[in-house]
């Protein structure tokens, strides 16, 4: 590919902290500055790579990988983003993509705001804002994790979902409610189990009343794909852990429990389990059964 027709790369990320900033971070604001300095500084056959909503820690983005796979193909001859913090805010992964991965591929990097241009010579303070940047993050994550342990102290609600058979109380978010829809099917689950019930009979009344599994469930009203969507000919097919979770859920007694589980590193997704003694056990909402 001849180097006038490969791919000018405008990369955009806005992460859920950042919405805080306004207007001056959002995304419509990122690809009119990329967009204007493209046309100012004549780069053609520009391409706008897009990640909403994720945080500059984490390198799986949908959009930043896409446009990484474009550098490996050998399509792309710049990259451009607002600054630095756009690409990344791990210092050593950000590090590794400017110094290492786009030279290999001949990919120029621009980062309009901090004035850094792997075409020059003068980007020694590049490493130190990548180190700043990494450290605002692990600062954000701080503050985060802190006001999340003062909610939960306090009895708030931190979990973003609702166990099964329980809705957010849409006047008070730290609120449970009982979801007629589902309520019942949990009373049932309980009443068959208590009774002596083996599991397969009560996932046999769950199947041949169509009673939709969580995932299913879930995946009907929010469109949420976080879980595996079952099959077809499975949407009725209740799991045994599903099962087990529902029936060992101290949720359903009508308490609330929040810091069940704990992130292993701000750069990482991974969650761990808080032991007992770290959890929070309040008395919040109705029991779902009596």
């Amino acid at each position: 590919m001849l180097q006038t027709d490969k791919i000018t790369a405008l990369y955009c990320r806005l992460s859920q902290e950042d919405m805080q900033a306004g207007e001056s971070e959002s995304i419509q604001n990122q690809k009119l500055i990329l967009q204007k300095y493209a046309d100012e500084h004549h780069f053609f056959n520009t391409r706008f790579f897009v990640d909403d909503g994720f945080s500059g820690v984490s390198f799986e983005r949908e959009g930043l990988q896409a446009m990484l796979h474009e550098v490996e193909a050998g399509n792309v001859a710049t990259v451009i983003t607002k600054d630095l913090s756009r690409l990344g805010r791990n210092y050593l992964k950000t590090g590794e993509l400017i110094e290492i991965v786009f030279p290999e591929y001949e990919v120029r990097y621009i980062a309009i705001n901090d004035g850094v241009d792997t075409a020059r010579e003068d980007n020694e303070f590049t490493p130190l804002r990548n180190w700043f940047n990494e450290f605002y993050a692990r600062d954000t994550s701080k503050k985060i994790r802190a006001v999340k342990q003062a909610k939960a102290q306090k009895g708030e609600r931190v979990n973003g979902e609702a166990p099964y058979g329980y809705l957010i109380d849409p006047d008070n978010r730290n609120h449970l409610i009982p979801d007629p829809e589902t309520a019942h099917v949990v009373k049932q689950i309980f009443a068959m189990y208590v009774r002596g019930d083996r599991m397969c009979e009560i996932q046999n009344w769950l199947r041949d009343n169509e009673i939709l599994t969580v995932g299913e469930l879930r995946y009907r009203r929010t469109g949420s794909k976080r879980h595996p969507r079952p099959q077809l000919n499975a949407w009725y097919n209740w799991p045994d852990k599903t099962l087990y979770d529902i029936l060992t859920r101290k949720e359903y007694l009508g308490h609330t429990i929040t810091g069940k589980t704990y992130k292993v590193s701000y750069k990482s997704k991974k969650t761990k389990k808080n032991p007992e003694e770290k959890k929070v056990f309040l008395p919040q909402h109705s029991r779902t059964f009596d």
